[in-house]
């Protein structure tokens, strides 16, 4: 499992550790990700996804994960976040086309 934001993209960054005696050494810096369920109001279910902490946070801000995936340019989200969109965008016009 890849220490990468599904719907963000956000992935591990690499520096230095620097002592008092200016020696370095590498680190990483890892991406607080968490493996959580968003309820998609299109498909009707619950997604499960790992992601980071701030996409959580902008996927509230913008109300809901249907709603971010549809406000964001493809060009902005990971293969993973594209497809769900596809899936997403293709359940609201089922819906709209059953119920116009």
């Amino acid at each position: 499992m890849s220490r990468r934001c599904e719907i963000t993209g956000k992935s591990v960054l690499t520096g230095n550790n620097v002592s008092h005696a200016n020696n370095k050494t590498r680190r990483r810096y890892l991406p607080n990700l968490q493996d959580t369920s968003l309820m998609s109001e299109a498909l009707g279910t619950s997604v499960r996804l790992r992601v980071s902490t701030r996409a959580l946070r902008t996927i509230e801000h913008n109300g809901g994960l249907d709603a971010f995936l549809t406000s964001t340019p493809d060009r902005r989200l990971p293969e993973e976040a594209r497809a769900l969109k596809r899936r997403v965008v293709r359940a609201a016009a089922k819906r709209q086309a059953a119920a116009g």
